[in-house]
């Protein structure tokens, strides 16, 4: 898949978004290493706490499918390039350290990290042995 189509499906879950107290939409999109999208969407809750950004929504769709490996995944917001937060950084770490992370603000503008980038001398499994 290319990376400009993983971008327009991050928008069109950025739509689905259910956001009526930040009014702040996240869309994400991820591509798993053996060819799955799954899609996102930030969801808000009224006491906030339950409340789940794009990135994991998309995430734990995928490994609940049994998809455990992300290739790439494109995050859109409704800011400048909105970046992940520190939880979603952690949890792109566990199922996609190699992955490619594009942070996009359409088709054309985008960046693209690893998450060593994003989330230097990060704790993963590994530091579990």
């Amino acid at each position: 898949m290319e990376k400009k189509e993983l971008i327009q499906k991050a928008l069109e879950a950025q739509k689905k978004a259910y956001v009526p107290y930040s009014n702040f939409r996240v869309g994400a999109a991820l591509l798993t290493e053996d060819g799955e999208i799954f899609t996102g969407c930030n969801i808000e809750i009224a006491s906030y706490s339950p409340t789940i950004c794009a990135e994991r929504t998309a995430i734990f769709k995928a490994v609940s499918e049994g998809h455990k490996k992300i290739k790439a995944i494109a995050i859109v917001g409704d800011s400048d390039f909105t970046y992940p937060c520190g939880v979603c950084r952690q949890v792109i770490r566990e199922f996609g350290k190699d992955a490619t992370i594009i942070i996009a603000n359409s088709e054309e503008e985008y960046k693209e990290y690893k998450i060593d980038d994003l989330l230097p001398h990060s704790f993963g499994p590994e530091d579990l042995k």
